[in-house]
């Protein structure tokens, strides 16, 4: 049983039902992909000395993309980014939108159009922070500020869960 553990020797498959008929796997505990593979068996057996099959990467490059890496090659400045967040856009895809408006306009050759669109998007994320900041400092005085017909009320979660 112990050279059975090699992947050489038979596929995740065979292995798994070898595991299931010799009763070390119990059927109900038997791996989630399991069910998938057995339902639906892949065209090619999944061995490790298969080849691997030969097929044309296409190159997928846009043309924002060499304008994203010289701003992160060049950028100095660390912006931190939300991932969770759509509503807004991240520093990278603001500098692009700002790079392509300024090169559709056409009156500044391609280095100068990325050092104004540099600093246009440090005043805008300049902007962006005084607002925050500003915002910020607005909450902090409304939680600061108890209101005067709350003070002392009694509330029931009964009166909070009723229909």
């Amino acid at each position: 049983m112990a050279n059975s553990r090699l992947e050489k020797i038979g596929t995740i498959i065979t292995r798994t039902q070898g595991l299931l008929k010799s009763g070390a796997l119990k059927f109900d505990e038997r791996p989630l992909w399991y069910d998938v593979v057995t339902t639906f068996p892949p065209k090619e057996e999944p061995r490790f000395d298969r080849p691997a099959p030969r097929v044309d990467v296409r190159p997928i490059f846009y043309q924002e993309d060499a304008i994203r890496a010289k701003f992160h090659k060049t950028s100095k400045a660390t912006y931190t980014v939300n991932l969770a967040d759509f509503s807004n856009r991240t520093a990278t895809q603001q500098f692009i939108d700002i790079h392509r408006d300024l090169s559709t306009q056409g009156a500044l050759d391609e280095e100068k159009v990325f050092e104004t669109a540099l600093d246009l998007l440090e005043d805008k994320m300049r902007q962006q922070r005084e607002k925050r900041a500003a915002t910020t400092e607005v909450a902090e005085e409304t939680v600061k500020t108890p209101v005067k017909e709350d003070v002392g009320k009694t509330v029931k979660l009964q009166d909070i869960f009723s229909d």
